[in-house]
């Protein structure tokens, strides 16, 4: 009897018996044989938890049956997103295996961006770092906090490339390279997935939005998207054929249309080049109601027609659009879609189940104990200091910077200088609002002895910020001027931190302007003119304009929203514990109006080449290149490039080069470097980028210390896609050069035979 009680817990937690193998592929074909037309759609749809309709006690409104709850005992549900920790996890979880009638276990997504409630830096800011084993270290620590917490499936890594920052959701990705957002793209599914979908602190990953999305129109978010194949191939797709590559369990479609298909019901992205051309074998969920959205774009007339469109371009399951739910039995009924499709779909969930081992435990181990204990460590927390060191940028510094730890005073000001919430960044996830360590918390801490005048300046926004609600911005407000004048007089040095809210950016956070909201810029003169000694602190989730403040003051360092520990970091570099080593991965504009900007771009038949004639490709008030360009960022230290070789320099088609060249620390501190290897096909049968990143090594070195570093050159490297997604490599001359975060190397040539 005794043992019979030890064993019942476990007994009650799973529905098969001891004899079933869950794991085998038998198992996912003898239950979808055994299952009913709406079981098999039930699979299909994704539901969320933010309403009341899955309320699990408390009375019936009417008297009435809760749908939602007859929708799951019925086995209509298959997931779950943003039902929250592990008693809800757990008390759904309950229903779905112990009341329904094949005892499927749900699946629970949330979209665990950079961090669950550990928050890391934005995507933006940690591809700034070019530190692959740091970016996937992070997302392994959110997986095991949002494991811990009954996750199962993250809506992450977003792969999309950018080249335009008016557009908000710039800040969930990698920028605006392929070659680096592909590397990425591979690091966060690493780090979700881990070695095993298994191990029950492993999540699903999931590719997003795939594809094109971030190319909206003039940046405006959920807009239309026309771009050539040639683009689609060369830029758009590399990181999501790298996380296909790299065993991402799942892939989002995007919202947009593409070439005026919608993505959710594009077959020729979701079957033809995802799955056959690629391989991939996973599940494909739509984004939030996009099915439905189909009518809006004018794409599908009635619901029927969305649905079957959605469910033949590739959509495998339904994120809360609840068409898949409503019409897909008609659909069948009226043979628009045949039940073997359903099958493939349904077996492409139960196999997520399976990999996740949710039919041989569904709750994966989750307690309340474990919750406590493995969410907010200080393992956690350090690391995310770690990887906010290394994202952020310095991107002035006329000697001013570091500051020496034995100043008697300084003054901190600004609207986000004591922000607790902004450092958090958009999609926290389940962060404590207003946890994050401030700036003026941060040099509070490192500067026990010197005097610290705060002033906020001016407001940023009205009343509380809401993820889901626009902002109040506060306008012209400049009451709180004269306080901060005060404090920049009688202060050594000013730290100066403005920029957007951490909600400024986003999904729907769409800008027409990049400059600095309300009275900032106003701020930042009165400021300067009351203490020249003014470094300003920019946190930001995009690049903004920056032409008056890299005119004006003496130094300038980009802060990003740099998550739980962004003051403690920032200090850090500000007082040169540790040299700055971010380097930027999109490019800054000097104007709005040389938007859309970038480093990969084409020469045309006019290049202007810095000249001033007339009719060359310039602009008459601007020059065309950026503020600071892709790759940039400045040190403590000075590196240097030298002794760059390509071997062999002439070589056959198909055979493989390398580039090797030496990078040495000529600085008086210990700092890292990012050496960055640049490609140009000087010809092809499509016009070639002026430059394509192929390669890129992050260094650590010491004082006086040099590293030689060694580069393959593939067809990988060398060719590129036509406008049919066809691989080439044709012979040819090349042209191969390095670059630090200041410095470049002079060219060298590569022949192809």
């Amino acid at each position: 009897m005794k043992t019979l009680l030890l064993l019942l817990p476990f007994l009650m937690a799973t529905a098969w018996s001891a004899s079933e193998n869950t794991q085998s592929p038998e198992f996912v074909e003898s239950l979808i044989r055994k299952m009913t037309v709406q079981e098999k759609i039930g699979q299909l749809n994704l539901v969320n938890d933010f309403s009341d309709d899955l309320k699990l006690t408390g009375p019936q409104a009417q008297g009435k049956a809760n749908p939602a709850l007859t929708n799951l005992r019925n086995g209509e549900i298959g997931a779950m997103l943003n039902a929250g920790g592990v008693n809800r996890i757990r008390e759904l979880q309950k229903i779905a295996v112990e009341e329904s009638r094949l005892k499927i276990p749900l699946l629970f997504g949330l979209d665990v961006i950079h961090g669950y409630q550990t928050i890391f830096p934005i995507p933006l800011a940690e591809a700034a770092s070019w530190d692959l084993a740091a970016i996937e270290r992070s997302a392994r620590l959110a997986a095991v906090e949002a494991t811990a917490a009954g996750v199962h499936w993250t809506y992450a890594p977003m792969v999309d490339i950018c080249r335009d920052p008016r557009w908000g959701r710039m800040m969930e990705g990698a920028g605006e390279d392929p070659y680096l957002g592909a590397k990425i793209a591979a690091a966060r599914v690493r780090g979700f997935q881990g070695k095993s979908l298994q191990d029950p602190e492993s999540l699903a990953a999931c590719a997003k939005h795939y594809a094109g999305y971030g190319f909206a129109e003039a940046g405006r978010d959920y807009n239309t998207v026309d771009l050539s194949g040639a683009t689609l191939h060369n830029i758009i797709l590399p990181p999501f054929h790298a996380a296909a590559d790299a065993g991402v369990a799942t892939f989002m479609s995007s919202f947009n249309e593409l070439n005026g298909v919608p993505a959710v019901a594009n077959r020729d992205l979701q079957q033809t080049i995802l799955r056959e051309t690629w391989g991939w074998r996973g599940m494909m969920v739509t984004d939030w109601n996009a099915i439905r959205e189909l009518m809006a774009h004018g794409f599908a007339f009635t619901p029927t027609e969305a649905a079957q469109l959605a469910f033949t371009g590739g959509a495998d399951m339904d994120m809360c659009s609840r068409l898949f739910s409503e019409e897909l039995e008609p659909l069948l009924e009226n043979k628009k879609i045949s039940e073997k499709e359903l099958d493939e779909k349904v077996r492409r969930v139960l196999r997520l189940k399976q990999d996740l081992g949710l039919f041989r435990d569904p709750y994966r181990g989750i307690s309340p104990e474990r919750e406590k204990t493995k969410i907010g460590t200080p393992e956690a927390r350090q690391t995310s200091r770690i990887i906010a060191l290394k994202s952020a940028v310095l991107l002035k510094n006329s000697g001013i910077l570091p500051f020496p730890n034995d100043l008697k005073s300084l003054a901190v000001i600004g609207p986000l200088a004591d922000d607790h919430d902004s450092p958090l960044g958009n999609w926290r996830a389940e962060a404590i609002p207003n946890s994050a360590v401030s700036l003026l918390e941060g040099l509070r801490a490192a500067l026990p002895k010197t005097e610290i005048l705060y002033a906020q300046g001016c407001p940023l926004i009205i009343g509380a910020a809401n993820p889901l609600q626009n902002l109040k911005l506060a306008g012209d407000v400049r009451t709180g001027f004269p306080e901060a004048i005060a404090a920049a007089q009688k202060s050594e040095a000013v730290v100066l931190c403005i920029g957007e809210h951490g909600f400024m950016t986003g999904e729907g956070r769409s800008r027409t302007s990049l400059g600095f909201p309300g009275a900032q810029n106003a701020l930042a003169e009165a400021v300067l003119r009351a203490n020249p000694r003014t470094v300003v602190v920019v946190m930001t989730g995009r690049p903004l304009i920056l032409t008056d403040l890299d005119a004006k003051f003496p130094a300038i360092l980009l802060g990003w929203h740099l998550g739980s520990e962004a003051g403690h970091a920032l200090a850090d570099l500000l007082l040169g514990k540790a040299s700055p080593s971010g380097r930027l991965p999109v490019s800054f504009p000097r104007s709005l109006g040389q938007i859309p900007i970038y480093h990969n771009r084409k020469n045309t038949g006019r290049p202007a080449n810095g000249d001033e004639a007339l009719f060359v490709s310039r602009y008459t008030d601007c020059p065309n290149d950026p503020l600071y360009r892709f790759g940039y960022g400045l040190s403590y230290s000075r590196f240097t490039l030298s002794d760059l070789t390509v071997s062999p320099k002439n070589l056959s088609l198909g055979k493989p080069a390398q580039a090797t060249l030496t990078i040495k620390n000529e600085g008086k501190v210990p700092a890292a470097e990012v050496v960055q290897l640049y490609l140009h096909d000087l010809a092809a049968s499509l016009t070639p980028q002026v430059e394509k990143l192929v390669g890129f090594a992050r260094v650590d070195l010491p004082p006086g210390k040099s590293q030689t570093l060694t580069f393959p050159l593939t067809n990988q490297e060398l060719g590129f896609f036509d406008h049919t997604g066809k691989f080439l490599v044709e012979p040819g001359a090349f042209e191969i050069f390095a670059r630090t975060g200041t410095e470049s190397t002079p060219r060298v040539s590569l022949t192809l035979k």
